[in-house]
């Protein structure tokens, strides 16, 4: 009987070593939600909205020819706010300084999440990650993985919850957050509409500080969309986003491209083969 009994014990233990095993595959190899659907070739969210695709009135960013609308960051806002809105407002309470702070929560958001591309996680060209659960990962294991929308999405949701203001802009092939800091002076300051103050935030690169900026996205027109909260659903932007440009750091005031090429660029967002910017 105790052998038996030994046995069973045994068997039960190498089925639940199993079970673990196939449930952390299937969470490396599949989608990490049981609400995730596919609906002809796209997997959609509990909202509707498109994980794999960015542009269309249902994809992530909600690309269209008249400008973009990051949904996706709706989902970690207002009455849906969660983990990555309640890791900002830990963070405010721990840090009153705004220039502080601002950096405390970029730090968190680049040395948690390790570059790591759509193809080699999910098995798609695309897939966005919305704050959430990229907080969550973080949370249980120290670390998430991601590109730069997801780690652009996490960082304006974080700092919408410590108190800031907060913007996704779009360049081509790359994707960044904006932080409202105008107090802060480190970095080649942003203006949005003519309103200047705005802080990037490139979290993609281990050694980058708040506030680096790629050359290439100096003195250009980006696309911009500053983060509030917003009804999650499909939508179509009825107007073109604001535009950002560096106000310092140097160069040309003049603006190399038009706004609308810029636009055009955004339709690339769909395919999305974006690079590790250090």
């Amino acid at each position: 009987m105790r052998v038996m009994m030994k046995k069973f014990k045994l068997l039960l233990s190498l089925l639940l070593v199993l079970a673990a095993g196939l449930t952390a595959t299937g969470y490396a190899l599949a989608i990490p939600s049981a609400g995730f659907r596919e609906v002809n070739g796209d997997i959609l969210d509990d909202w509707g909205i498109s994980r794999t695709r960015a542009s269309g009135e249902d994809g992530f960013y909600q690309v269209t020819e008249t400008g973009f609308r990051p949904v996706i960051a709706f989902e970690s806002l207002g009455e849906e706010a969660n983990l990555a809105y309640s890791l900002g407002e830990q963070i405010a309470e721990k840090y009153p300084d705004r220039p502080q702070r601002a950096e405390e929560i970029f730090r968190f958001v680049r040395d948690r999440v390790s570059y790591t591309s759509d193809i080699d996680q999910f098995q798609h060209d695309e897939f966005a990650q919305n704050a959430d659960e990229l907080a969550t990962t973080i949370t249980e294991n120290g670390v998430a993985y991601g590109d730069c929308e997801d780690s652009a999405i996490l960082l304006a949701v974080m700092y919408k919850g410590a108190g800031f203001r907060s913007a996704i802009a779009v360049g081509p092939g790359h994707t960044a957050a904006m932080v409202f800091l105008p107090e802060y002076k480190k970095g080649s300051p942003f203006e949005l509409e003519g309103e200047s103050g705005w802080v990037w935030a490139e979290a993609t690169g281990k050694k980058n500080p708040l506030g680096w900026v790629s050359k290439e996205f100096i003195n250009i027109e980006l696309a911009a969309y500053e983060i509030t909260e917003e009804a999650i659903a499909p939508a179509k932007p009825t107007t073109a986003p604001v535009t950002a440009v560096t106000s310092g750091g140097g160069g040309s005031s003049s603006f190399p491209f038009p706004f609308f090429s810029i636009i055009g660029l955004l339709w690339f967002m769909s395919m999305f083969r974006r690079r590790r910017t250090r």
